[in-house]
C-alpha cells in the first residue's frame, strides 16, 4: 500500500514503475516468442506422422513448464490408425494420443468459436481429454485448449493442462497458442498427405490392401523380427478358385468386386497388425506373427468358410459364389531341424542357426496351396514347419 501511495504522490515514479513493467513484459513475450518459435521450425521440419506426433506429446518441460499434453484427432475412415498400426504401433496404444470418429466429438469442445480456450479444470468437460493414464492418476488445475483446423474444418485438438491453476486463465492473450495451433494443424496435415502418398506406393489401388513391394518388405522384416523375438511366423497364400470363369462370364467388372469382396472378408478376419496384401491376379498373402500353428488353421478356415458363404451378384443381379483354396506354412525358430548334426561339445560356443529366407517359407506355402488346388479346393492345406538352420 506505501508503495502504491508513493506512486500516486510522484507522478514520474509513477511513470517509470509502469515503463519497467512494459520492460518487462516485452522481454518475457520475447522469450516467450523465441521459444513457440523454435518449437514450431521443429514442428515444420518433420515429414515422419510418428515422429511429429512424439514431438508435439513430449515438448521440453524445461522450456514450457506444461504438466500434460495430449493430443485428439479426427479420424473418421481409421487412415491415421492404420498408418500408425503398420509404422508405430507403440504410439498408436500411447495414452494420450486419441481419436475422434465424428466431427461432432470435437466440434463439441469449442461450440462458439475457433479460438483457443483457456481456464479451469471441468471434470464434466475435460476429464475424456486428459484420460486417468496419460495424467498418471492426477487431474490438471487449468488447462488449454488449442483448435486444429484446415479449410475451416476442425481436425484435431491439441491439449494443455497445469498443475498451476493461474498458468490457463481467461482473459490471456493467445496469440502464441493460435499460431502454434495453426501451424500444427498444417504439419498434421502434410505428414498425413506424406504418410498417404509413401503408402499409396505400397497399396494395391483395386482391392486397398498392400501390394507385393510391401509384402515383399515386411516378409524379410517380420523373419528378422520372428528369428530375433524367437516366436513363430506363418504365411498364408490365398487364391480365388475358378477365378478366370468369373472372369469370363461375368465380366471384368463383377471379377474386379469379388476382388474387392474377397479381401475385405479376409482383412476382416486378421488381426490389425497382421499383413495382407494382394500378391498377384487373384492371390492374397498374409503374415501372422505369435500365432501357433494350430491357431493358423483355424484363421484359415473362417477366412475360407466366410468367402465360401459370401453371395456375389452379376451385372444382372443374379447370385453366384466363389471359394478359396489356401496354403499355410509356418516358421518356428524354436523347433528343432532335421538336420542330424551332433550336439556342440562341452565347452564349445552355441552357433544359433542362421534363419531362412522368406522365399522359403513363401515357397512352403505356395506348396500347401497347390496341394489344396490339386485335392478339390475349397480347402486348407498346411505344409508343415520350417525350422532355423
Amino acid at each position: 500500500m506505501a508503495i502504491t501511495k508513493d506512486l500516486r504522490a510522484d507522478p514520474q515514479q509513477l511513470l517509470r514503475h509502469q515503463l519497467e513493467e512494459f520492460v518487462r513484459e516485452a522481454r518475457e513475450n520475447e522469450r516467450k516468442l523465441r521459444r513457440f518459435q523454435a518449437l514450431e521450425l521443429r514442428l515444420i521440419g518433420i515429414n515422419s506422422l510418428c515422429e511429429l506426433l512424439e514431438t508435439l506429446l513430449y515438448p521440453d518441460y524445461s522450456t514450457f513448464k506444461w504438466d500434460w499434453v495430449t493430443l485428439i484427432l479426427l479420424d473418421s475412415q481409421y487412415e491415421i490408425q492404420r498408418i500408425l498400426g503398420k509404422d508405430n504401433r507403440k504410439l498408436l496404444d500411447h495414452p494420450s494420443l486419441m481419436f475422434a470418429t465424428e466431427a461432432d466429438a470435437l466440434e463439441r469442445l469449442y461450440p462458439r468459436s475457433l479460438f483457443p480456450l483457456l481456464g479451469p479444470y471441468k471434470p464434466r468437460h475435460h476429464a475424456p481429454l486428459f484420460p486417468v493414464r496419460a495424467a498418471r492418476g492426477r487431474r490438471p488445475a487449468s488447462v488449454a485448449l488449442l483448435p486444429l483446423v484446415r479449410h475451416g474444418r476442425l481436425i484435431g485438438s491439441l491439449n494443455l493442462g497445469s498443475r498451476n491453476a493461474n498458468r490457463f486463465v481467461r482473459g490471456v492473450r493467445t496469440d502464441f497458442f493460435e499460431h502454434l495451433a495453426a501451424v500444427t494443424a498444417i504439419c498434421l496435415e502434410n505428414a498425413v498427405n506424406h504418410e498417404r502418398l509413401k503408402h499409396q506406393g505400397l497399396t494395391d489401388t483395386l482391392t486397398g490392401v498392400n501390394n507385393r513391394r510391401f509384402f515383399d518388405q515386411r516378409l524379410a522384416e517380420e523373419m528378422a523380427a520372428a528369428h530375433r523375438d524367437r516366436h513363430p511366423l506363418s504365411c498364408l497364400l490365398l487364391d480365388v478358385d475358378h477365378f478366370k470363369q468369373v472372369n469370363d462370364r461375368y465380366g471384368h467388372q463383377v471379377g474386379d468386386r469379388v476382388l474387392m469382396e474377397v479381401a475385405h472378408q479376409i482383412r476382416a478376419q486378421l488381426r490389425g497388425h497382421d499383413v495382407l496384401a494382394r500378391y498377384g491376379g487373384e492371390e492374397f498373402a498374409a503374415l501372422l506373427a505369435q500365432v501357433q500353428p494350430g491357431r493358423v488353421r483355424e484363421v484359415a478356415e473362417r477366412i475360407r468358410a466366410a468367402v465360401a458363404a459370401r453371395q456375389f451378384h452379376d451385372a444382372g443381379g443374379h447370385p453366384f459364389q466363389v471359394t478359396l483354396s489356401i496354403g499355410i506354412a509356418t516358421y518356428d525358430p524354436n523347433a528343432c531341424n532335421s538336420t542330424g548334426a551332433a550336439p556342440p561339445a562341452p565347452g564349445d560356443p552355441v552357433q544359433r542357426p542362421a534363419a531362412p529366407s522368406g522365399e522359403r517359407l513363401v515357397a512352403l506355402a505356395d506348396a500347401a496351396l497347390y496341394t489344396a488346388k490339386a485335392t478339390g479346393r475349397n480347402r486348407v492345406e498346411y505344409a508343415g514347419l520350417l525350422t532355423a538352420g
